[in-house]
């Protein structure tokens, strides 16, 4: 074998080198068999559909297309992905030779004192120029540069997850939003309506006083129910408002009034909700997966520091043209070239590598810890919701029960008080039972559609998971680009 093919072996053998330390294993962790609130195991799953489209709404279908368009946190969440995408092209750039190319003219003058000293008439004053390219590769001996690009790569698909975790509640304060802003139309129109109601009994009160048919008092017992249900329905128009105002900068609008489309009566809630199960969770959850991949980046420093500590060896090439004459700057006698390889091994200094070593050990160990701690608190949050949605459809139930029984009581009271068989006291209350009760009612239903929107969240859907490329894969390969 000749001595340049011994040599081109060498680089190949050196190129492809060893990588040191630890392999991403996904850790493990355990998995409840089923849910509390749910009875048997539901292979579908609320998290696979679009669930906003489950409340039949086209104005709060098109809202969340302006939010997905619009908001700014959602658009600071896209370039994030771009700036982790430039990080890993910026990492992976170090497997690759690097060639730059120098030019340079300009005059020179030796000292006639040097060594040794010119002789006398000699022209110390010199033109030169040179034009030469340079060749620096890094050999990857021991993995650092693999490890380097491996971890930027799995923080790259961590900013993926992250923009989707963006979605994934800016879609949830959307519709939370919109629910709470019919909920607040809701409560106002009762108001209103009650309001209208109190000036009728305001009337049928100042009748009766002024026939000498009842006192004074009843005349001003209901001059005070309805101020105090006018004042409620100036807060409810302010709540209104501020309401519109949320929803606008989450739409990344300045603030106005936002178009209704269906009444708050008429949003629809399922009859059932499957969750899935728990062990899905896992890979649809993106706060986990970000968690995951942290995991994969901050496992891959370690073998990138334990590198730093074994030889680094770099190939180093010249070659260009030297000369004093320009006109002859390019031919053959003028040409300079050079070639080498350099190798460094650190020998002292402090335990400066070593430690380095156990920050990223440590760091590793905190990062399978957030893991661990994601992962307990989605099983947790789907719980709570579960749980949450169950209560609140209870409690609807039995609002809506309380409802119809306040109105019979009302009407009871208002036929006693006509006959003079009860005074207009037992009426007020009547009439003050009767409406917090249908506020009761409409924020039960509120609750009820606000922990279905909740439950979506915490099972991290709402759309088909799309497959992706594992963020453990070759470094050398180019990783998928951000969703559109």
């Amino acid at each position: 074998m000749s001595g340049r093919a011994r040599l081109i072996l060498a680089v190949v053998l050196l190129g492809a080198g060893c990588t040191l330390g630890p392999d991403y294993e996904r850790p493990e962790v355990p998995v409840p068999d089923g849910w509390r609130e749910v009875s048997g195991d539901e292979q579908r799953s609320l998290a696979n559909t679009p669930w906003w489209e489950l409340f039949q709404d086209p104005e709060l279908v098109r809202l969340i297309e302006v939010a997905l368009t619009e908001n700014k946190d959602l658009l600071i969440a896209v370039e994030r992905i771009e700036e982790a995408r430039a990080f890993y092209g910026f990492a992976r750039a170090d497997l690759f030779p690097k060639v730059d190319l120098s030019a340079a003219a300009g005059r020179e003058r030796l000292s006639e004192n040097g060594v040794p000293p010119l002789p006398a008439g000699v022209d110390n004053e010199e033109p030169f120029y040179r034009v030469a390219g340079t060749v620096f590769w890094e050999l990857d001996f021991f993995g650092r540069i693999r490890r380097a690009t491996e971890a930027e790569l799995a923080l790259l698909y961590a900013a993926e997850q992250s923009r989707r975790a963006v979605v994934l509640a800016l879609v949830a304060d959307v519709a939370r939003a919109y629910v709470e802003l019919s909920d607040l139309d809701r409560r106002l129109a009762i108001s209103r309506r009650t309001l209208d109601s109190r000036l009728q009994y305001v009337e049928l009160a100042r009748v009766r006083f002024e026939g000498g048919l009842t006192p004074e008092l009843d005349l001003r017992q209901a001059e005070a129910e309805m101020h105090r249900t006018a004042s409620l329905v100036h807060e409810f128009e302010g709540l209104v408002t501020q309401k519109e105002n949320e929803l606008s900068a989450l739409l990344g609008r300045n603030p106005g009034p936002v178009a209704r489309g269906r009444l708050f009566d008429e949003l629809n809630v399922p009859p059932a909700v499957p969750p899935g199960l728990p062990s899905d969770l896992l890979e649809r959850r993106p706060d986990v997966r970000q968690a995951e991949e942290q995991l994969v980046s901050a496992n891959a420093r370690i073998g990138e520091a334990k590198a730093l500590l074994y030889p680094s060896i770099a190939l180093t090439a010249d070659f260009g043209w030297e000369s004093t004459e320009l006109d002859n700057l390019l031919e053959s006698p003028s040409q300079a070239w050079s070639i080498g390889a350099n190798l460094l091994q650190p020998i002292f200094n402090s335990g400066q590598n070593r430690r380095r070593v156990e920050v990223a050990e440590s760091q590793q160990r905190q990062a399978l810890y957030n893991y661990e701690r994601s992962v307990l608190l989605a099983f947790r949050d789907v719980e709570d919701a579960l749980a949450g949605l169950r209560q609140a459809g209870l409690r609807r139930g039995s609002e809506g029960e309380r409802v119809v029984a306040e109105r019979k009581v009302l009407e009871l009271s208002e036929l006693r008080y006509q006959g003079d068989v009860a005074e207009y006291l037992e009426v007020l209350d009547a009439q003050r039972s009767l409406y917090d009760a249908e506020l009761g009612e409409t924020g039960a239903r509120r609750d009820e559609l606000v922990s279905l929107i909740q439950l979506y969240k915490a099972l991290g859907g709402g759309w088909p998971q799309e497959p992706e490329v594992e963020a453990t894969q070759d470094a050398s390969q180019p990783p998928p680009g951000p969703e559109e």
